[in-house]
């Protein structure tokens, strides 16, 4: 009882403060909140949430100041880095536009620029059920696509527990996202811009013990916010939903989420336990991954190849009959 006596007197401390001054709290309180749960009994609030690095104190928001954003300009200042793909990813090569998934990811892509003409959609969240059914395979090709046209696309690897798309595009994993939102580093140098192409890529970042409680920050909501101005789509590459709420977060501050299942691998149960995650979210829709070979790409090689054939059939007869 002489806890709960000790919080209603701080409480009545605060409430007749009237200059708003927080009273001197007992020596050794660690300065957490202090709340009464529904016995009456007092306790620490989980608000004390430890840096990595730190000595167990509690996340400090990063200075806005030192968070503000030129958007002005910011693409231009973003560092250049080759397009070089790591062997054996199945990246959509610009130079063989004709192959399979390229036409699979365009085909998606022109159902998401139909959706984007009737809705307010410029940001997407790429996610699975279970790890291994290719969210990040997935997402990776829809940027490329996307940026095959005439406006920037931002390429966002958020999955900051296991980021992968830095090995993918064979570049640096820092600095990134998780750097520029501890005040760490500026935007500009955590993007970069892929090529001469219209994708722009950030990577996940220095790695961190609580990424959940980062992504939690006011300033990634703005940060989307600020993206809207440059980017006509931002595809955010994130953890599974069925193993870290990571994605059902940003989700809630994003337009669109995709789900990526593979066919016979990914259970009717998963979908729907994923789906039920995203507390009514806008799903737009589920990719399938991991089709048969062979029924994809007999359509592709009938159409691509039937009529060079039937080009080499006629020209030796109209050589012919041009020397008759």
């Amino acid at each position: 009882m002489s806890r709960v006596h000790d919080a209603l007197r701080r409480a009545e401390q605060l409430l007749d403060a009237g200059s708003g001054e927080t009273p001197a709290l007992p020596a050794g309180h660690s300065g957490s909140l202090v709340v009464a749960d529904e016995n009456g009994v007092a306790g620490t609030s989980p608000l004390n949430i430890p840096v990595p690095g730190s000595d167990g104190g509690i996340i400090r928001t990063p200075d806005t100041r030192q968070l503000d954003v030129d958007w002005r300009g910011l693409l231009n200042r973003c560092k250049v880095i080759p397009y070089r793909p790591a062997p054996e990813t199945h990246l959509i090569d610009p130079e063989k536009p004709h192959e399979v998934p390229a036409e699979e990811f365009r085909s998606l892509r022109t159902r998401l620029n139909h959706l984007q003409s009737q809705q307010d959609l410029h940001s997407l969240v790429v996610t699975s059920a279970s790890p291994a059914e290719g969210k990040t395979f997935t997402a990776v090709n829809l940027a490329l696509a996307q940026a095959q046209l005439e406006t920037p696309v931002l390429l966002a690897d958020l999955d900051l527990r296991r980021p992968t798309v830095h090995n993918l595009l064979q570049c640096d994993r820092t600095p990134g996202f998780s750097d520029f939102l501890l005040a760490q580093r500026p935007l500009e140098d955590c993007i970069r811009h892929v090529g001469n192409s219209n994708l722009y890529f950030m990577p996940a970042g220095s790695a961190v013990k609580n990424p959940l409680e980062i992504l939690n920050l006011r300033h990634v909501k703005h940060t989307f916010e600020g993206f809207r101005r440059i980017f006509n789509w931002t595809v955010l590459d994130t953890p599974p939903l069925l193993f870290s709420a990571d994605a059902n977060l940003l989700s809630t501050m994003t337009d669109g989420t995709i789900i990526v299942v593979r066919i016979g691998s990914t259970t009717y149960d998963n979908v729907i336990r994923a789906m039920q995650t995203l507390c009514e979210n806008n799903v737009l829709g589920i990719v399938a991954n991991g089709a048969r070979a062979g029924e994809l790409y007999s359509k592709y090689t009938y159409y691509y190849s039937k009529p060079d054939e039937d080009e080499e059939m006629e020209e030796p007869v109209r050589e012919d009959h041009d020397e008759d």
